[in-house]
């Protein structure tokens, strides 16, 4: 099995920045591209950003482009997601996804596996 633990939740003002980390540990060959979801209190997990094995492709949700990057070192079965210009509707909690398939996809469903989430609150 493949185990995925979320760290640098935490609560900041609006206009600030927060540095998501995710380690993979476990079966980690089995992990190909990775993914970040949120989800905000009584809405439906979403996609924010993903990232192919290489880091050649990365695709993001339109309302995090320009804000939000995505990165990932394999060596260390890790993917961040560096957050800039945090607005309160970015509160959610995030979790980090991985897939054993090489496709980015915006599909929750399409992950294989999850870690357990950190919280992300921005106050105004």
């Amino acid at each position: 099995q493949v185990q995925l633990v979320e760290s640098g939740g935490g609560l900041v003002q609006a206009g600030g920045s927060l540095r998501l980390s995710c380690a993979g540990s476990g079966r980690t060959f089995n992990i190909n591209a990775m993914g970040w979801f949120r989800q905000a209190p009584g809405k439906e997990r979403e996609f924010v950003a993903g990232i192919s094995w290489t880091s050649s492709s990365t695709h993001y949700t339109d309302s995090v482009k320009d804000r939000f990057t995505i990165t990932r070192d394999n060596a260390k079965s890790s993917v961040y997601l560096q957050m800039n210009s945090l607005k309160p509707e970015d509160t959610a909690v995030y979790y980090c996804a991985a897939r054993r398939r090489s496709l980015v996809t915006m599909t929750l469903y399409d992950y294989n596996y999850w870690g357990q989430g950190t919280q992300v609150t921005v106050s105004s």
